[in-house]
């Protein structure tokens, strides 16, 4: 929802805000920021279980800056690779497991089973959505959208951790989470059965003109050239 709200406009704004990282001679490494911002967030993991919760929210938003400015940095410099994409978005899923099982190990510490189950809910919920986009783009271009992107997810936990609010932040989190699968399957069961019809359109096509040829009389010549 961030994401789409603001698109390209963020970049430019991370250049205006930030310009160190950029009018650098030697380019800093976006895979080394993306580390960085996986292994703050994963202190952030165990601040959580340990039930440092004020702590925790503000190496959450400073994990997150790390992970928000890789991207920006390797488009600046002409430097995004394949490899890139892959260890940011697979660090993003480890990091996402990590923050929520810190809050379903403290909450199951204290004997507070029902929002423990609640933590795990919203886990399983955010491995579901970032799934579902995965495997949806084997098979279309693109699968963005819903009501709580990444972005909203862990910026609603580490405001929740701040305020002492985390039972509370995952009561949205469960309520928007559970919106956000379901607008994506919503969203993919439409591209890919639109996919599946532009597939199955040529073969009906074809099927159509053999049935048509072999509806008609097809006259055949002698050596006279007589049709017979």
């Amino acid at each position: 929802m961030i994401k789409a709200s603001f698109g390209d406009r963020l970049d430019a704004f991370l250049h205006k805000l930030f310009p160190f990282l950029f009018n650098r001679k030697q380019p800093l490494d976006p895979n080394r920021l993306t580390v960085a911002g996986a292994a703050v967030s994963l202190v952030a993991a165990w601040a959580l279980a340990t039930g440092e919760f004020f702590a925790a929210g503000f190496l959450i938003f400073f994990g997150g800056f790390f992970d928000l400015v890789d991207g920006v940095v390797a488009r600046h410099y002409g430097i995004s690779t394949s490899f890139g994409a892959f260890l940011d978005s697979t660090l993003d899923r480890f990091v996402d497991m990590a923050l929520f099982l810190g809050v379903v190990l403290f909450y199951a510490s204290t004997g507070e089973l029902g929002i423990a189950t609640l933590a795990a809910f919203v886990l399983v919920a955010s491995v579901i959505i970032s799934y579902a986009k995965a495997r949806a783009e084997t098979q279309i271009e693109v699968l963005e959208g819903g009501l709580f992107e990444r972005g909203e997810r862990v910026g609603l936990l580490a405001a929740g951790a701040i305020l002492d609010l985390v039972p509370w932040a995952l009561g949205l989190l469960a309520i928007g989470s559970t919106i956000t699968v379901a607008q994506r399957f919503s969203v993919a069961y439409r591209e890919l059965e639109r996919l599946d019809a532009a597939c199955r359109a040529p073969d009906t096509a074809s099927g159509a003109a053999d049935s048509s040829a072999g509806g008609v009389s097809v006259p055949v010549a002698d050596d006279s050239g007589a049709a017979q």
